[in-house]
């Protein structure tokens, strides 16, 4: 089961096979349930989600019961809530929106790994540079950006997930209302379709 894992650090890092078994000893695959929910707000976590198949989303509910996502995790895709890194209560909901094999790995993972893999210390930095730029990008999308265009931006993001997540959920991500994204959505139609 934890061949694709491999197979996706072979693509990014110089890792041989032995190497990877090495590593790979800490790392546990476990299935979720869809709708199974992960992590609670207020949870201790150091673990982090590599998806193997499924699709998993961080979230968090406001004062008044209102859900904010923030992240949604397919395939290939690292999910991790960074608190429970400095041992503080999550501030966000993991679950499963879909049945889900992923693979939990602890929070020193990396860095242990980088003292038999070296070239996974490079890793551990592109990676942790792409989230904080991937969060930068959102944080801006959701204070500058139309509903239009946070909406094409999430197709680019996520290609596959318009036809896998209810709309509601696309609007919670988007920061708008269920209504604004069909309007946004019907616009985009009559766009395509009358040039």
């Amino acid at each position: 089961m934890l061949e694709p894992f491999k197979e996706y650090l072979q693509k990014k890092v110089a890792i041989t096979d032995e190497q990877f078994d090495l590593i790979s000893h800490k790392l546990k695959v476990k299935t979720f349930s869809k709708n199974e929910m992960i992590l609670m707000k207020g949870d201790f976590s150091t673990q982090g989600f590599f998806v193997l198949n499924g699709l998993l989303r961080s979230y968090s509910i406001d004062a008044k019961g209102k859900t904010h996502i923030i992240q949604f995790a397919p395939e290939q895709w690292w999910l991790s809530e960074r608190n429970g890194h400095f041992n503080e209560p999550s501030d966000f909901f993991i679950d499963a929106i879909e049945s889900t094999q992923a693979i939990l790995m602890p929070k020193d993972f990396i860095n242990e790994a980088a003292e038999i893999v070296p070239c996974m210390n490079p890793l551990n930095s592109t990676m942790l540079n792409n989230a904080i730029r991937f969060m930068q990008k959102r944080i801006n999308m959701l204070l500058s950006a139309t509903a239009e265009e946070r909406y094409l931006d999430f197709i680019k993001l996520y290609p596959n997930l318009t036809l896998r997540v209810p709309q509601w959920m696309i609007a919670s991500y988007l920061g708008i209302t269920p209504e604004s994204l069909s309007r946004v959505r019907k616009d985009l139609a009559h766009k395509h379709f009358h040039p």
